[in-house]
């Protein structure tokens, strides 16, 4: 079995589908199995442009490993298919908070999560994000987490960094998606609610001198935080 090869409007990606096949076919790691039956799922949906790219979840599991990460927040889980990436880069004692205010597309996901062995692994809370990642900070796990992945609501990401900020360890990353925003942010007559949001989160990260930070062009553009 083979992940699904990408082409037209359903990805998210600033190169070919040609390249990006090859990349994912010849270059990656073997995923398992049970990420790719997610993600061949998760590609056939309807809103398949939310799901995060194989080599985007490929340079996760990499960083994960490399920070030795046990503590990590997903805000944004969709479908679960980066969130069952994420859980198989931790060791057994390793938790995934997931934050989502729906069942809705979660559902899809959770089987798959039980077939890997990953799903005790696996938080999900079901309410706003920044209610969970206030409670987090009131339950005193300020600058505890390793990770944490902010893909949610545009208009949010502002706050969203803001209480990222205080839950990561020093040394630790968060990792902004979306920076790029379809290329919406770089034309100056495109400015809706989503596109001004990122813009703004883009610039109060730049200009932030409480961590050290880069964007890279991968999928719909990174941008990977962290504390100094």
């Amino acid at each position: 079995m083979s992940i699904s090869s990408y082409s037209g409007d359903h990805v998210k990606t600033l190169i070919s589908d040609r390249n990006l096949n090859y990349l994912i076919e010849k270059c990656l790691p073997a995923f398992h199995p049970a990420q790719i039956e997610l993600q061949n799922v998760s590609q056939q949906h309807a809103r398949a442009i939310m799901v995060t790219s194989p080599e985007q979840v490929s340079f996760f599991q990499f960083l994960l490993r490399v920070l030795n990460a046990k503590k990590v927040i997903e805000v944004g889980v969709f479908t679960g298919y980066c969130t069952l990436a994420m859980a198989l880069a931790l060791p057994d004692d390793g938790k995934v908070v997931g934050c989502d205010i729906s069942t809705e597309f979660t559902d899809i996901g959770k089987p798959y999560w039980e077939k890997a062995g990953v799903d005790k692994k696996i938080d999900l809370r079901i309410q706003p994000a920044t209610k969970t990642l206030k409670d987090l900070i009131n339950a005193g796990e300020s600058g505890t987490y390793d990770f944490i992945f902010i893909d949610a609501d545009k208009v949010s990401y502002v706050e969203y960094y803001s209480l990222a900020y205080q839950l990561i360890r020093p040394g630790g990353i968060i990792a902004l998606d979306n920076i790029l925003f379809h290329g919406y942010v770089s034309k100056e007559e495109i400015n809706d609610d989503n596109t001004v949001a990122i813009r703004k989160v883009n610039e109060i990260v730049q200009q932030d001198g409480r961590v050290y930070s880069t964007s890279l062009p991968v999928a719909d553009g990174i941008t990977l935080v962290t504390k100094k």
